[in-house]
């Protein structure tokens, strides 16, 4: 299993397929349905819309009826990384870690939850689904993975572990924010009072979301972009602030949403104002403890000691918790760094993690829960 393994793992982290590179994208999309097909997997894909005006790759879904309820396994394609990252960090491996473009997020935990399949004994009910724009939110996958779910009893999705090993039984909800100010340009050395400063209004305004952060009740706000003006010596006509929001339930994030349009509002320097549009509005996966204790059962059956934790991070599988499916994240291998260049892969947890993984399947294939 191993040696597939990482033939597999090396194929896909050294093709580039950051989430606006379609082409990319599907070229992993292709090698994920041709091993479905080999799996005994009927293959559809599926088109999405575009986003922005920007082609996105397709949702591949691989369907194999079987016996016991239906479980949904999901992946992602799609990695955060520019075109010419893989050649210029090619898949390696140093002292039995692995690295490379989204070595670790995804393309580890696709290779696993195949690998798992292909190891199963019993005759389960499994859809595979593969996303090519969680990295984005899955803007396009969304309506996908609402039937998808509609369809199924249980979920599992294929991110890799937490760096301790932990699987995920929950993550926080979020949003983008992009608040646009409007002032009034004029001549800054001449006549400035015949402008309205945007780009004051922003810097108010940065200060007021920011208050908003809550670490107790696990609410955070982060402006992590500003832009302003053009010149020095021209009164800032506009401003873009550009926010992350999440929080661990859907009322807080309703609640955080709302305080930030009361702030946008607000007029914070005369003769300006502000508008804010949300985009990638995200549910919470709220944790299915049932779910997570089984998992963590069998991991201790093998000698494993795995916890289920919450984590803030955004994964396809709020969106599909947030539809009633028990659910469950984190099954991949142990990998961390991700999003950057020291991403990495521990190979030593491989096979113990896609071990668990396919027997965390054939138990939902047979048993109930408790």
């Amino acid at each position: 299993m191993l040696e597939r393994f990482l033939s597999d793992l090396e194929h896909l982290v050294n093709i580039d397929s950051g989430s606006w590179n379609a082409a990319g994208v599907n070229r992993v999309g292709d090698f994920a349905a041709a091993r479905l097909v080999e799996l005994g997997f009927a293959v559809e894909r599926v088109a999405v819309p575009p986003v922005d005006g920007v082609p996105l790759g397709d949702v591949v879904v691989g369907r194999r009826p079987g016996q016991g309820p239906r479980i949904l396994l999901l992946a992602h394609l799609d990695t955060v990384f520019d075109d010419g990252t893989a050649a210029a960090r090619p898949f390696t491996v140093r002292d039995g870690i692995a690295h490379g473009p989204g070595v670790c997020d995804d393309k580890a935990g696709l290779a696993a939850g195949l690998a798992a399949v292909d190891a199963l004994d019993a005759d389960a009910d499994l859809v595979f689904c593969c996303t090519p724009d969680e990295e984005l939110g899955a803007p396009g996958s969304h309506p996908v993975l609402a039937e998808l779910a509609a369809e199924a009893d249980y979920a599992l999705c294929l991110e890799c572990a937490r760096e301790d090993g932990s699987l995920v039984k929950a993550r926080k909800g979020g949003a983008d924010v992009r608040v646009t100010i409007t002032g009034r340009a004029a001549h800054a050395g001449i006549e400035p009072e015949r402008g309205a400063n945007a780009a004051l209004a922003a810097a108010h305004l940065v200060i007021a979301l920011q208050s908003l952060n809550d670490p107790a009740a696990g609410t955070t706000v982060n402006v992590g972009v500003v832009r302003a003006g053009s010149r020095p010596n021209v009164v800032c006509p506009e401003a873009v602030l550009e926010v992350d929001v999440r929080a661990v339930t859907t009322d807080r994030l309703t609640r955080v949403l709302d305080d930030i349009d009361a702030l946008v509002a607000t007029t914070h320097v005369e003769g300006t104002s502000a508008t804010g549009h949300r985009h990638g509005v995200c549910p919470p996966m709220e944790p299915s403890e049932d779910l997570a204790a089984v998992a963590v059962g069998l991991a201790a059956a093998r000698g494993l000691d795995v916890a289920a934790v919450a984590t803030a991070g955004i994964a396809d599988a709020n969106l599909v918790s947030a539809l009633g499916v028990p659910t469950l994240d984190g099954l991949g291998p142990v990998g961390g760094a991700d999003h950057s260049p020291a991403e990495w892969l521990d190979l030593a947890s491989v096979t113990p993690r896609v071990t668990l993984l396919a027997e965390l399947i054939t138990h939902l294939a047979t048993k109930e829960l408790p």
